[in-house]
């Protein structure tokens, strides 16, 4: 199965219908793959639902809008230079108004680990493709946190670079003075990889150590558990010299882009369409972007010479560190919380985001564990053109590998703590596809046996992420007939995890239906 067909099987398989507005027929996509030649060669690509891509149209996810392109946007052209084959566009934010994924008439894309749960925006289907495999990485666009915040949702990178850094003709705009276009990937790596596709990069600036870190004496309240999951990303970065930042300048000035006149600058980009069509655009979007035009233009100018003022403030005192690090967004609220309070639940999510733009800065953000079960991230943020500094800041940190526990190791059971004492952290509860079955073995403790089979069914299962180094010590513990090999999960990835070696299967009881390790344990209960 090449990657192109694994990518539509995936797409089938995951039955996510929102994440897309238009994909390409899988032939065509074939045939590209098949031609495709230079660095990015074998690596798939979504494209989010505003940036052009010829033979699909462009919607900004409001089909009224639409219209068909005659060529690729600038960075879509230079990533198809580079090998890179487009899959297909994805939904967003209408006219990229919002943090939250659920303001499309294609429908909210549900996050990728929890589809009770916002994928974030406006660059939602972008991020959840990556976050489910079914691409290698997506272009999404990024003017007050869009690249970012749906990153930290669904576990994986946003890179947003300086502005500049990647041409945005052909880009819907949604404040043309800030917009950039943003890349998805699944490892920093990858995301800085597709930037030196996309761009004509600086040099990257020579990371020295240790290397000075900014992080905000007061971040405000943010969801039960996430404080401390901040805390203990920070004191992940190995060399780091820790400064302390005053955050209010920056915080002054991400309330200016929506609460000020910045906002105006949507209404010059799309506001008379929208007064023309109003019965055709989502409510919130139309009533945010039309409001605007009554800003009045005096207090624009007052607002640029308070960001002027705010500006050289906190660039001040980002020139005394390498860079920021923050939690990238506050809280990773659920649908029906969007759906109840649409404008206050989104303003909320953008209090670390919304300044980035308004000073020029670049912008890295990363997964950083977990709270709850759900993706933690942070972001890096630095100057202008720091893009290569912040990228080699973040590779600073330990690698880390996952690892699908099925039985003895899972949460509460005897060798849980093999994993607990490696530094190992729950990421999710999850299953198996269902593909699978289970064996009670006769082991001292009691395991169970997981195999692969045509007739198996979904089977519990904890992920788990431990150090690289300390996988490596873990799966060397494991007696026999325990194994280490990939097991596919519920939504279609693939991770380490726990299988066994088919001899210990004579005579062992076959306990797959109960579907899982402890249902089985407590069955006689």
């Amino acid at each position: 199965m090449n990657r192109v067909t694994q990518a539509y099987e995936r797409i089938r398989r995951v039955d996510r219908p929102e994440i897309w507005i238009d994909l390409r027929p899988e032939a065509d996509v074939q045939a590209e793959f098949a031609a495709a030649t230079g660095p990015l060669a074998g690596k798939l690509f979504a494209v989010k639902g505003n940036i052009d891509v010829a033979g699909l149209p462009t919607t900004a996810a409001c089909p009224a809008y639409q219209y068909q392109p005659v060529e690729d946007a600038a960075v879509v052209a230079r990533l198809r230079a580079a090998g890179a084959v487009v899959v297909g566009t994805t939904n967003m934010d209408q006219f990229a108004t919002g943090l939250v994924g659920t303001r499309s008439p294609y429908g909210a894309v549900r996050n990728a680990i929890d589809p009770e749960r916002v994928s974030g925006g406006s660059s939602s289907g972008s991020a959840v493709a990556v976050a489910l495999g079914i691409v290698d990485f997506s272009l999404g666009t990024d003017t007050a946190g869009s690249g970012r915040v749906p990153a930290a949702f669904n576990g994986i990178v946003g890179l947003k670079p300086t502005y500049g850094l990647i041409p945005t003709d052909g880009v819907v705009p949604a404040c043309r003075s800030l917009d950039c276009v943003s890349i998805f990937a699944r490892t920093v790596a990858e995301a800085s990889q597709v930037l030196a596709c996309a761009s004509q990069q600086p040099p990257t600036p020579v990371l020295s150590l240790p290397y000075r870190l900014g992080v905000p004496a007061e971040l405000g309240e943010l969801a039960p558990g996430w404080a401390e999951a901040f805390k203990v990303a920070v004191e992940r970065f190995p060399g780091a010299s820790l400064v302390p930042i005053d955050l209010e300048p920056f915080l002054a000035a991400a309330r200016l882009l929506y609460e000020g006149a910045f906002v105006a600058e949507r209404y010059t980009a799309v506001g008379e369409f929208i007064d023309a069509h109003r019965s055709e655009v989502d409510p919130i979007v139309g009533g945010i972007i039309s409001a605007a035009k009554d800003v009045p233009a005096h207090r624009l100018f007052a607002d640029q010479e308070v960001l002027a003022r705010l500006r050289s403030i906190a660039l001040g005192q980002l020139s005394t560190v390498d860079a920021l690090v923050l939690p990238t967004t506050v809280a990773h609220p659920t649908i029906a919380e969007v759906a109840a309070d649409p404008v206050g639940v989104n303003a909320r999510l953008g209090r670390f985001t919304n300044f980035a733009n308004l000073f020029g800065l670049a912008a890295l953000a990363i997964p950083a564990g977990t709270v709850d079960g759900l993706p933690f991230g942070i972001s890096l943020l630095g100057e202008g053109f720091s893009d290569g500094l912040l990228a080699s800041i973040a590779g600073t940190l330990p690698a880390t590998a996952k690892v699908a526990v099925v039985g003895a190791h899972l949460s509460g059971q005897p060798l849980n703590n093999e994993l607990v004492s490696r530094g190992g952290v729950l990421v999710r509860d999850t299953t198996t596809a269902a593909a699978y079955r289970l064996y009670a073995l006769d082991t001292t403790p009691p395991k169970p046996g997981l195999v692969r089979s045509d007739d198996g069914a979904a089977i519990v299962a904890e992920v788990w992420e431990l150090p690289l180094d300390a996988f490596g010590s873990f799966v060397a513990s494991l007696p026999s007939p325990m194994a280490i090999g990939r097991v596919e999960l519920a939504d279609g990835t693939w991770v380490p995890g726990f299988t066994c070696e088919r001899y210990a299967l004579e005579g062992a009881e076959d306990i797959t239906s109960y579907g899982g390790w402890r249902p089985y344990l407590t069955r006689a209960l």
